[in-house]
């Protein structure tokens, strides 16, 4: 959702809740490698100052913190359009320079329509020039159904969240998640759906390690334990950054994922994405651009993938009005099938 105010900027953007968010590079292209249910996940959180006492030391190091261990895949997966359906309509409202509103009309022939409202509201700590904590997001829909997020600075390199979300009233999901961000390193812990009564939940362990200034080696761990049965599932990832690309490759025991992505120039921007599942057989190759006309104000994304679905945005900024349009369209040939979607956001 775009954002009223400056100061909400990048905090919003890194914490406005999702449901059924898949973890590990799960999105619209594919989910990650661990097996576990849906709204578990790291939160995306912008880069975390080292502590004061590192300084001299960061000087000294031509390592730099590598970020978190899914956003590994992310600049890929940003170039690819979310799908659309239906008609949905977006009113954003800043009521103070720590509190801000909006309204979510969503019209489907395929899922539920209904009405959401959400509230952000942002801390007076100040961590940088456009971050502050803590930071509490949420919505609820006409049915009752909630989701929240409260995510706040411990120290200069320790951050967490917890996230709670509800059903008609019901408790489906909640995680409580710890990162810590070291001066060339970055480690996360993630557990969820705790039940010491019943012995059941699940915990995800991450770990990315800067080894040159290019190249990051990491880790997964995911460990689900529920009556009867209990497991572990393990990855290992690999990230190189060049001047004006990204290659990205994850191993784990339920299949590959890899993720290339190219930056032309200021206006064109490709992914190339690959994933094979071991359990279901099957393989997935993709491909995706995204053409930015700044002095336009259009956004063109678009995609195509090895089971011929086929799909594209247009994004266009009515300025100096406060009102974006979206449309988009997807067809998916094997199936027969074709959605389309528009969107209008106010703010």
């Amino acid at each position: 959702w775009p954002v009223a105010l400056t100061q909400m900027g990048s905090v919003l953007a890194a914490s406005s809740p999702a449901p059924a968010v898949n973890p590990a590079g799960g999105g619209a292209h594919g989910a990650g490698l661990g097996s576990f249910p849906p709204g578990f996940g790291m939160p995306s959180l912008s880069p975390v100052s080292p502590p004061s006492g590192q300084a001299a030391e960061d000087a000294d190091n031509p390592l730099q913190n590598p970020g978190t261990y899914e956003e590994c895949h992310r600049k890929c997966k940003e170039v690819y359009p979310m799908q659309m359906e239906g008609v949905r309509l977006v009113v954003n409202k800043g009521l103070s320079n720590h509190f801000q509103v909006n309204h979510t009309v969503n019209l489907s022939t395929i899922a539920e329509s209904g009405y959401r409202f959400g509230a952000t509201y942002v801390g007076t700590k100040q961590i940088g020039p456009a971050e502050s904590f803590p930071v509490i997001v949420g919505d609820m829909d006409n049915t009752g159904s909630l989701n929240s997020q409260i995510i706040h600075q411990l120290t200069s390199a320790l951050r967490t969240k917890i996230a709670i979300q509800t059903q008609q009233q019901k408790f489906v999901n909640w995680q409580c998640d710890l990162e810590y961000r070291g001066v060339d390193f970055t480690s996360a812990v993630t557990l969820g759906n705790p039940d010491i009564l019943v012995g059941s939940g699940i915990l995800v362990a991450h770990y990315l390690q800067s080894i040159t200034p290019a190249l990051a080696l990491g880790g997964e761990l995911v460990y689900h334990q529920r009556p009867g049965e209990e497991g572990a599932v393990t990855s290992l990832i690999g990230r190189y950054t060049g001047e004006n690309y990204v290659a990205t490759l994850t191993l784990g025991g339920a299949g590959a994922h890899a993720t290339y992505y190219h930056k032309a120039n200021e206006q064109l921007q490709l992914g190339v994405e690959f994933e094979a599942n071991m359990k279901m057989q099957e393989t997935t190759t993709s491909v995706g651009y995204q053409v930015d006309l700044q002095k336009a104000n259009l956004l063109f994304k678009g995609t195509v993938d090895s089971n011929w679905m086929v799909g594209a945005t247009l994004e266009k900024k009515l300025l100096p009005l406060p009102l974006t349009l979206a449309l988009g369209a997807f067809l998916n040939q094997r199936k027969h099938k074709f959605q389309c979607g528009f969107s209008v956001t106010i703010g």
